[in-house]
């Protein structure tokens, strides 16, 4: 979509992926990867845009809920970590990869049930940091609280199977994972749309 002197749509329905709940910005490489929120308990839109015209390239769907986007620092991949909790007893999820010049996606995570995924980050091009709930919150109270943390490392992610990360590549100290809610979610990556937004028509205004 071509920048405009108006305001975004309401909803941000342009994008395509309903409500906007998480948003990463990659300023070097031009690129936005946008998380929508779940409708009706249907499949979660994941999609990866050009953040100066908005032109979508990618559009994938997680089974699960998304928590956490992060662009890898050189590869085209985006991690992306999803789940919830199973309202009894796990706290189900996976860790997918998605390659954005082909648009497949791997689940990475070999358990069944995988990890609810909170947080990632990329630490340098080798080490992906991602932050996890508990398996469960068996005899633990604070498991809606807190979380574990753990430093994957990959020579190469671009290679990296599906299934291939196993309880040990994802063992870490346990940690404060406190969740935000899905309206502080939605804050968070409104505010971000809206300045590239408004960014995108200052250059236009300007003739950039």
């Amino acid at each position: 979509m071509t920048a405009s002197s108006e305001h975004p749509p309401d909803g941000w329905g342009f994008l395509g992926v309903g409500d906007p709940l998480q948003v990463v910005h990659d300023e070097q490489r031009g690129l936005l990867a946008v998380a929508g929120a779940p409708a009706h308990s249907a499949a979660t839109p994941v999609a990866v845009y050009d953040s100066g015209s908005f032109v979508r390239r990618v559009l994938v769907r997680s089974r699960f809920p998304v928590h956490a986007l992060a662009f890898h620092p050189r590869r085209p991949l985006l991690a992306v970590g999803t789940g919830k909790y199973d309202g009894g007893y796990f706290f189900e999820g996976e860790l997918l990869l998605l390659h954005l010049k082909s648009g497949a996606v791997a689940s990475l995570i070999e358990n069944e049930f995988g990890r609810q995924v909170l947080g990632l980050e990329w630490l340098d091009e080798r080490t992906l940091r991602v932050l996890m709930a508990p398996p469960d919150d068996w005899q633990d109270e604070a498991a809606h609280e807190y979380g574990h943390v753990a430093a994957v490392d990959r020579a190469d992610w671009a290679a990296v199977s599906a299934r291939s990360l196993s309880g040990r590549d994802l063992a870490g100290p346990r940690v404060h994972a406190p969740r935000p809610t899905p309206h502080e979610a939605s804050q968070r990556a409104v505010a971000t749309l809206r300045s590239l937004w408004h960014a995108q028509r200052d250059d236009s205004s300007r003739g950039v």
